[in-house]
């Protein structure tokens, strides 16, 4: 209920609109403009940036404030005492597990980490350098074709069992990528292994030879997965709503969603990192790189540093930080020459006045770029690692939404076009 009104006078109406002014529980307030529509009037909002496009309970951002809350819990502390599954019900059932939940929800999504064998003969029909992405599309979307005995989006009991196929199937869809494109045979899932341990055991092990997973190595990933799990409605979120408000099955959704992270203004930010080290090239040329980038008219940016809505740090990249850290000692990589140069570019952001004052402090793309690399992941399968994180995110809104009340989304437009014609003659 609405306990405030804005008062809108439009030139060409007599009398003024009353809007309701809806108050969340944290966060700016939102005026409901729905009521201009029958007098023929729009509101006026590219990339949707001031505009609510629904409610939810999920995710909130406070980026002045540098504050990132999953179902109210702090980011700092879900990253510090939780783990990436636990994380993922929080953002599916809106509460924390008790351990007897924890410990069925872990064994449920173990023995759903197989995909049938079918779907393998899919990557066949891909050419061995297609780009990560363009395969995950692909696989994930033909999920449906495979899974079609859960489809009924309206029976809650179906929509979670899509939830845990998703979560469980999307790190094996991820290492079967990596593993066609290297021409290395798929490794199956081991349900003995943690969540993390697993996707770097189908990753890097072969039947020839299977190593024990190092726990730094899968904490960082851990993390990685679990800081990238959700973030409000960003524009690949806020696809995989609006394909599901068109009653899309699941898979498509999660595809679509998939679709909009390929794109480099989103989820490309921490492959971004690693071309603009390749570009620096080399230590001796990092003041130079840091002239170029405070000068407005070169066309250079420093990748990795400041966020579109953090504006002061991001809560996440105190975590990704220590896992840095954690993995370069690990691996005995401190000497590394493209690692030394982002350590080098760390240290002068943080102490530089320049990048100090615009808030442009290292943010999660930056380490977890740096963490990818050392642990071995190619760059070109940064986003696909993104999307495997972002899973269970996605598929949260896409529940809230569908077990809720909702409407076909349709946008609106402001034509500037040609008005009616004739066709000539």
């Amino acid at each position: 209920m609405a306990d405030k009104k804005a008062t809108l006078k439009i030139d060409g109406i007599d009398e003024a609109l009353e809007l309701p002014i809806y108050e969340g529980t944290m966060g700016p307030d939102v005026i409901d403009v729905r009521s201009l529509t029958p007098k023929g009037v729009f509101t006026f909002d590219p990339g949707f940036v001031s505009t609510a496009s629904c409610e939810s309970k999920i995710t909130y951002i406070d980026g002045g404030k540098g504050v990132l809350l999953h179902r109210g819990y702090p980011i700092e502390q879900l990253a510090a005492k939780s783990d990436f599954l636990e994380v993922s019900f929080l953002l599916l059932h809106g509460e924390l597990p008790t351990p007897e939940e924890k410990e069925k929800f872990v064994s449920t999504i173990g023995k759903h980490t197989m995909v049938n064998e079918q779907l393998a003969e899919f990557f066949n029909g891909f050419r061995r350098d297609a780009h990560p992405m363009a395969l995950m599309c692909g696989v994930v979307g033909a999920l449906s074709a495979f899974y079609h005995d859960s489809l009924d989006i309206t029976n809650a009991d179906h929509r979670e069992i899509c939830a845990h196929r998703l979560i469980a199937k999307m790190p094996t869809l991820a290492a079967m990528v990596y593993k066609y494109s290297i021409g290395q045979p798929f490794m199956y899932p081991r349900n003995d292994l943690s969540y993390s341990e697993n996707f770097l055991h189908m990753m890097f092990n072969t039947p020839c030879e299977e190593k024990t997973v190092s726990p730094v190595l899968a904490n960082a990933m851990d993390k990685v997965f679990l800081l990238h799990a959700d973030h409000e409605q960003n524009a690949s979120t806020s696809t995989v709503r609006m394909a599901g408000s068109s009653g899309a099955n699941p898979f498509a959704c999660i595809a679509s969603g998939i679709a909009a992270l390929w794109g480099p203004a989103h989820g490309g930010a921490n492959e971004a990192v690693l071309k603009m080290l390749t570009e620096i090239g080399d230590e001796s040329r990092i003041e130079e790189f840091m002239a170029k980038a405070k000068d407005k008219s070169d066309p250079f940016r420093l990748m990795g540093f400041g966020h579109r809505v953090y504006k002061s740090y991001d809560p996440r990249a105190v975590v990704m930080k220590q896992c840095c850290d954690e993995v370069l000692e690990e691996l005995g990589l401190q000497d590394d020459p493209m690692l030394k140069m982002a350590m080098k570019l760390e240290k002068i952001a943080l102490e530089d006045e320049y990048f100090k004052a615009r808030g442009l402090y290292p943010n999660v793309d930056f380490y977890s770029g740096i963490i990818l690399k050392a642990i071995g992941i190619p760059t070109e399968l940064f986003t696909v690692i993104f999307a495997t994180g972002r899973t269970p995110g996605w598929i949260a809104h896409w529940n809230e939404m569908i077990g809720g009340e909702y409407r076909i989304a349709r946008p609106r437009q402001l034509y500037t076009g040609h008005t009616k014609r004739d066709y000539p003659g």
